[in-house]
């Protein structure tokens, strides 16, 4: 019998990429292009050239990242929703300025949802039992481990949903104080720890979201887990969330000690549309660099020796300690540096007990986690992600700084700080690109890297004074 075989098929792609976008994508582009020009339309008349350039800018932004990752998509509507509900509950009462806040937070829904302290802590409570389902999945057997894992994952959409509505309600609030009070929040400690918070959540859930995604694309749904027996992705949602939570919980800890909450006018230096861009770019660079640091606590707990894991627990807080009591024997003990000195100590003690907890349940951590491959692809592209962002925050820095003091560069210990972190993290890149860079060494660098990230974040606010003392605690 005689057989031919047929001609192949000739294929032609998966089509352009604007022949790819589906109904739901092109009806998200249009609700975001009618809400800028809502936003246009009402308060375009209280924005300069660079705002409304902004806001221009930021149209396409949100709709290309909506288009790139579909779950955004979702979060972006629902924020949205949120913060209108927010903002038309609060228009009901009004005083002599705008919104009568007060009479307005006794409304059931912003008095126990939406006003924006009230979505804050919501925020707190709901990464705090994220953190908490995914430290049980790792004492759980597969199939209930999954599930936890999975309400983990719920839980911290939901704070990042009450983070971001939280955030642009605090915005609105702020206009309604009084003439030239109002800004975006992301002006003081209180405003840059909820950024941080759910920013580095943000980005978790997208790797966690990306790696799922690429293990059910594979014919045997094991790519993400790099072969046999290895754990879930999600199980990493146990050590970044943790630091999330660390960071919430100095949030509500300034918040009582400080009474951060309250919203207050901008200094000088800050009433800059610069704010609005190098802010949120800086702070995408300190949630990766730290998610990155947890990814490399758990390869080092897969890999290292326990010997080695119990000399770096006590060496790195031995050491930090060591440094703050030199700092305390030449420093003038002001009561502000005691003040510090006491945070300071906090900090590393909860750093300590960190490591304790994961040394001491070690052997079911392991078990649980993926394989070595994917905890270093995932701290390889948070750390680029990171230093990209990184590097246009410091430059974005410089532009502000000049037009702000005259000069691009001043060696401000913040900045100084700054860019110790940014060659911190640019030879960490060079040597993966160009010599290799793999494994342990990689992961203790990238350990040691968020101990200089934290100081240059926190460390310069709690002991050195320059022209960034605006966060003091």
């Amino acid at each position: 019998m005689n057989t031919t075989t047929p001609p192949a098929m000739l294929t032609i792609g998966r089509g352009g990429y604007f022949a790819r976008r589906s109904a739901f994508d092109w009806i998200f582009a249009l609700l975001v292009v009618a809400g800028a020009g809502y936003a246009f339309q009402r308060y375009g008349s209280h924005m300069d050239g660079y705002e409304l350039g902004i806001l221009a800018g930021a149209t396409p932004l949100v709709i290309g990242l909506g288009w790139f990752w579909g779950p955004l998509r979702g979060l972006a509507i629902a924020v949205a929703l949120a913060s209108f509900l927010a903002i038309g509950l609060y228009s009901r009462t009004t005083d002599g300025f705008g919104a009568d806040l007060e009479a307005g937070q006794q409304l059931f829904l912003l008095k126990y949802l939406f006003a924006s302290q009230t979505a804050i802590l919501w925020m707190c409570t709901l990464f705090f039992m994220s953190t908490l389902f995914y430290w049980i999945g790792f004492f759980k057997q597969r199939d209930s481990q999954a599930t936890a894992e999975k309400i983990g994952s719920l839980l911290a959409w939901g704070a990042v949903f009450m983070a971001l509505t939280g955030t642009m309600v605090r915005w609105y609030e702020s206009h309604q104080i009084g003439a030239d009070i109002g800004h975006i929040p992301v002006s003081n400690l209180y405003e840059v720890f909820v950024l941080f918070a759910w920013m580095t959540a943000l980005f978790y859930l997208y790797f966690e979201a990306n790696y799922l995604q690429r293990a059910a694309s594979t014919a045997s749904g094991q790519a993400a887990n790099a072969g046999s027996g290895e754990g879930s992705v999600r199980s990493l949602g146990a050590f970044v969330m943790l630091i999330v939570s660390a960071s919430v919980g100095f949030l509500l800890w300034y918040t009582v000690a400080r009474e951060a909450q309250e919203i207050q006018p901008l200094v000088p230096a800050l009433q800059s549309w610069w704010m609005k861009v190098h802010v949120p770019a800086n702070f995408v660079g300190y949630g990766t660099f730290a998610l990155a640091a947890m990814v490399a606590w758990a390869y080092l707990l897969k890999t290292a020796a326990t010997r080695a894991l119990v000399t770096a627990f006590i060496v790195l807080p031995v050491g930090l300690l060591a440094v703050l009591g030199a700092f305390a024997a030449f420093a003038p003990l002001q009561a502000e540096t005691v003040g510090s000195l006491g945070s300071a100590m906090r900090l590393i003690g909860g750093v300590g007990a960190f490591f304790a907890l994961t040394l001491a349940l070690r052997r079911p951590i392991v078990a649980k986690l993926p394989a070595l491959e994917l905890l270093d692809d995932v701290m390889y592209r948070a750390i680029a992600v990171g230093f990209a962002f990184f590097t246009i925050a410091t430059v974005l820095g410089a532009l502000w700084a000049a037009e702000a003091w005259g000069g691009y560069w001043s060696w401000d210990p913040k900045e100084t700080w700054a860019l110790i972190v940014w060659l911190n993290y640019a030879a960490w890149l060079h040597m993966r690109l160009m010599k290799g860079l793999r494994g342990t060494v990689a992961a203790w660098w990238a350990l040691v890297g968020l101990v200089v990230t934290t100081f240059a974040f926190l460390g310069v606010n709690m002991f050195l004074s320059g022209l960034h003392s605006y966060g003091q605690l």
